[in-house]
């Protein structure tokens, strides 16, 4: 091969502009070396020198690093061997290529070199046109690694972006879904957005429990957090003559307020169906609103549910929904305090929630009170609820209390 642009298809101007503006790094303890590979290469590239295996070192790791490396292996103090063990050693040079530039002619030092992650090994004396050639094609593939590995990276930074606009989409219309739901529900104010911290703070504190681990890892519970919110979607579905009623429930509008879990799971799955495929968020979703009024013992709605058939993800709703309702005020009551509802909470273990989530609750019961009092309720958003009420049953809002 003596033409060193013998057997290359053309390339484009760009990439021809690229291969001229390429910097080779020659690193040679030899003069002699040094002068007659800068008079060959001098013409076509930008040319650094370095003699010593430490100056070359440090002339790879500089802010303006070369395309590719010359390497003699004869060398004082720091072989060539060395000198490319430490190339391929450290992330920001490994990408160089290295080709070995070397009067060693064994077969076994070129074994050696090309082991060490060597692109190429010539000997000495050189044929310059062959030089040449191997140079350019070596400068050839690192331009096209480099190009695919600038484009790998964008794609990976275009999915990533789009994967967080996806789920900032879901996150609101999760939120704004489950806000509808609770303007309906007089009073009940922040209740959405503290259940869905205090299932995640009783998911992680049981993250490592043996009953639980195999299914509370860093995905579900965070998919755990986004589901939350639609644990009470089906009361979009309960008439307002039930649903904002001051007093007790008769035994048949309580029925009647029982199937908000049977039309929340059925809201989920319609949206699953128009989607045509199974989403994780709502699967757990489905779960939780269907399941979450299920208990213990099996005295829970719809199904009856006892211990271990009730999903996990409803049993930890169930206890964030109690204690959420027992410390804050409702239509048909006034809230408790803190101390109170733990203490309702630690007697019904094992009647109304599964025992070791309640040991859970009560090992960060100081995590549930932080949460109530970072999402508390603003009097203006329970005045507003209380005017929608009043209005929802033909009168006029009353004034603040």
């Amino acid at each position: 091969m003596n033409d060193a642009n013998e057997s290359f298809a053309p390339l484009s101007d760009d990439a021809t502009l690229r291969l001229e503006k390429a910097r080779l790094l020659i690193i040679d303890d030899s003069p002699d070396s040094l002068f007659m590979m800068h008079g060959l290469l001098g013409d076509h590239y930008r040319v650094m020198l370095a003699d010593s295996g430490p100056h070359g070192l440090a002339m790879a790791r500089s802010a303006t690093p070369p395309d590719l490396i010359l390497l003699d292996i004869l060398m004082p103090d720091m072989d060539g061997y060395e000198v490319c063990r430490q190339l391929k050693t450290n992330t920001a040079t490994r990408d160089i290529p290295v080709i070995f530039l070397t009067a060693k002619t064994a077969e076994d030092d070129e074994q050696q070199g090309l082991d060490l992650g060597a692109v190429d090994y010539i000997t000495k004396p050189i044929s310059p046109g062959i030089v040449l050639a191997r140079i350019r094609t070596q400068l050839t593939l690192k331009a096209s690694a480099d190009f695919l590995r600038d484009q790998n990276a964008f794609l990976a930074r275009e999915v990533n972006l789009r994967t967080r606009e996806v789920s900032a989409i879901e996150d609101v219309t999760i939120m704004a879904m489950a806000s509808l739901a609770e303007t309906r529900d007089v009073d009940t104010g922040n209740h959405i957005r503290r259940t869905q911290h205090y299932v995640r703070a009783l998911a992680r504190q049981l993250a490592t429990h043996p009953r639980f681990a195999a299914f509370l890892d860093n995905h579900t519970i965070g998919l755990l957090f986004k589901s939350a919110p639609l644990h009470d979607i089906g009361k979009v579905g309960i008439p307002d003559r039930i649903l904002l009623k001051p007093g007790k429930l008769t035994p048949q509008e309580f029925e009647v307020m029982k199937t908000h879990t049977t039309l929340g799971r059925d809201a989920i799955e319609h949206a699953e169906q128009m989607l045509g495929t199974e989403v994780a968020f709502l699967k757990i979703a489905k779960e939780i609103a269907y399941s979450h009024q299920e208990k213990w013992d099996g005295s829970g709605y719809p199904q009856g549910l006892k211990g271990d058939q009730i999903p996990i993800s409803a049993r930890l709703m169930a206890l964030a929904d109690v204690y959420d309702a027992l410390i804050s005020r409702r239509i048909y009551k006034e809230p408790i305090s803190h101390d109170a509802a733990a203490g309702i909470i630690s007697i019904t273990g094992g009647r109304h929630f599964d025992p070791d989530v309640v040991e859970a609750f009560l090992a960060i019961q100081d995590t549930f009170k932080a949460i109530a009092l970072t999402y508390t309720d603003s009097s203006a958003d329970l005045q507003g609820k209380r005017d929608y009420l009043d209005i929802a049953q033909g009168e006029a809002p009353k004034p603040a209390t």
